[in-house]
């Protein structure tokens, strides 16, 4: 490697006391809303930044550590790191990174450590061996940077999205954290920064770079990866508990709706003529009661009645539309993707047939998903029970919803 890349331990006793910075106040859009912040998602059972915590918590040459959080996590993140609470210092972040950083180095004036690490709360692989060479690496004078070369080719674009450049890569690392410096010289490059209103640098070492403050680039892991889309979360899942079966969860619904006086009945979302209407507190759409069960249970969140009782009047007469379509949402806010819906629907009549595409499109924009995960399928009863007597409709729908995790040890 080249030599700025060599890892050689600091000639002399500084730094002695090290404070950490963990920031985890982004909102991680880019890894889906639905599972809330990134932070706070689960890799085998403990938050990840818990996972990142305990790097810093159980290293002997680390003291004091902040935690900068969003205003509104107080308790996603209290539940979340647990009684690891009580050993950090929580602060308020910013609306960017580099102000929730200013703020948490802010926070330790009045310990005043030799130096600091800064690092991403959503890195929860980082090791005690990277942390030691970011602090070994430190001096009075100069910080600390983890790199890794890139290994990719570089290509740079031109107009009309077109190749303009190849660039070589001999130089080329990309920056993890923690990024390690001392303490006094990054705050008041900081702080420098608000001053001057430069609010655009992505990490602390070009902040450092722009205050003309050295910073060394050290060896860093490729295992410090940063969690910052789905498929990163799902990958993290996989290396902590070795996970090779996905949790695939099924979920059956039934529903049944007695023949009234009418002139029509509601079937997936679709409204056919028919001498008969389905009785029922909403619109009494059989295959959508019992596709919202099915959905409600791949996640044991009830049945639909749990959460719309026909005892209440604000159902009266509703679209049963509105049903799927929450429980499609409680699926989704726990992180699960519809893999497909399946509805039979049992009657001598109406006919389903000429309405299946038009219910294959509702169900599809209820749920989601493309119309080859939608199942509808019809048949009769053989003019057997009260189905038979065409007294009434039938409906039974199976869901099947993929979750994020793994299946249970055997």
């Amino acid at each position: 490697m080249p030599q700025a890349m060599e890892n050689k331990p600091s000639p002399n006793a500084f730094p002695d006391h090290v404070a950490a910075v963990i920031v985890a106040a982004g909102r991680g859009e880019r890894a889906g809303a639905a599972g809330g912040p990134k932070q706070y998602r689960q890799i085998a059972g403990k938050a990840i930044i818990a996972q990142t915590l305990d790097a810093f918590l159980d290293h002997p040459r680390i003291g004091t550590i902040i935690v900068a959080i969003h205003r509104d996590d107080d308790a996603l993140f209290a539940e979340a790191v647990g009684d690891r609470i009580s050993r950090v210092q929580v602060v308020h972040g910013g609306a960017t990174r580099q102000e929730s950083t200013r703020i948490a180095l802010a926070a330790l004036e009045d310990t005043v450590p030799d130096a600091v690490l800064i690092h991403d709360g959503v890195r929860p692989f980082v090791d005690a061996g990277l942390i030691d060479r970011t602090i070994d690496a430190l001096t009075p004078d100069s910080g600390a940077l983890p790199a890794l070369p890139l290994v990719d080719t570089i290509k740079r674009r031109g107009e009309d999205n077109l190749v303009s450049e190849t660039v070589s890569r001999e130089w080329l690392f990309s920056a993890q954290t923690p990024q390690g410096f001392p303490y006094l010289a990054i705050l008041a490059a900081h702080q420098a920064a608000e001053k001057s209103g430069r609010s655009d640098f992505t990490d602390d070492a070009s902040i450092a770079e722009w205050a003309a403050l050295p910073v060394a680039l050290i060896e860093g892991s490729p295992d410090n990866v940063k969690l910052t889309w789905p498929k990163d979360i799902e990958m993290a899942e996989q290396k902590l508990t070795g996970a090779t079966f996905p949790d695939v969860r099924t979920g059956n619904g039934y529903d049944v709706h007695a023949f009234e006086p009418g002139d029509h009945v509601t079937l997936c979302g679709v409204k056919i003529p028919h001498s008969m209407r389905l009785n029922g507190h909403s619109d009494a759409d059989v295959g959508l009661h019992a596709l919202t069960d099915a959905l409600l249970a791949t996640c044991g969140a009830g049945d639909i009645g749990t959460h719309f009782p026909p005892t209440d009047p604000r159902w009266r007469g509703a679209a049963s539309k509105t049903f799927v379509e929450y429980a499609a949402k409680i699926v989704r806010d726990r992180g699960g993707r519809i893999a497909n819906a399946d509805v039979t629907l049992i009657c001598e009549a109406p006919k389903i047939g000429p309405h299946r595409a038009a219910m294959t499109d509702a169900l599809t924009a209820m749920l989601g998903v493309s119309a080859d995960r939608v199942s509808i399928k019809a048949t009769t009863n053989e003019r057997l029970g009260f189905i038979g007597r065409e007294e009434g409709i039938a409906a039974i729908a199976t869901a099947t919803v993929v979750y994020p995790g793994r299946l249970p040890d055997a």
